[in-house]
């Protein structure tokens, strides 16, 4: 309830500091403050069956009739698995400072553990690569929600306290 009504509270003077003001520029903003933009690796990479890597517990779930209404799915997404260089030069354009996305489990590690997967970890080291070399700071991620089927078989999800070691 306390967090609640701080946000709230936040939220209005956020809104009484940019109720008169025609834009909003940097100089609004504390000095230090990291302008960024975020996504997660199911929701924005695409490329499913690509780069060897391994079906995650959302790429199960899509595929069940019915639990989608309209049947759309990840399988490309924004694509950002063959657009990330187009992707990054637009955040450049916008001003960004950094870009806070997530690593997909199952595109290193298609069985959920064993062998990393160097193609996964190639796409991972040519996305930061990218960013670094425009100056935008990357904030990774490193589980967001894409728990490897195999996993979830074998050990019932995160429930099982094998998969968090």
């Amino acid at each position: 309830m306390t967090n609640t009504i701080l946000v709230l509270i936040m939220m209005f003077l956020t809104t009484l500091l940019f109720a008169n003001s025609k834009t909003i520029s940097r100089a609004d903003f504390p000095t230090g403050f990291t302008f960024g933009t975020a996504s997660s690796a199911y929701q924005f990479e695409g490329a499913v069956d690509e780069g060897n890597k391994g079906d995650s517990i959302w790429d199960t779930f899509i595929r069940q009739p019915g639990r989608i209404v309209d049947f759309s799915n990840a399988d490309t997404a924004v694509d950002q698995y063959h657009r990330f260089k187009g992707d990054i030069d637009l955040m450049k354009d916008l001003g960004m400072d950094a870009y806070r996305f997530s690593i997909s489990w199952p595109r290193i590690f298609p069985n959920g553990t064993g062998v990393p997967n160097q193609e996964g970890i190639n796409y991972y080291n040519c996305l930061i690569d990218s960013l670094l070399e425009k100056g935008i700071q990357p904030f990774v991620t490193l589980y967001h929600w894409d728990l490897p089927q195999m996993l979830e078989d074998k050990y019932e999800g995160m429930a099982e306290q094998t998969n968090c070691r």
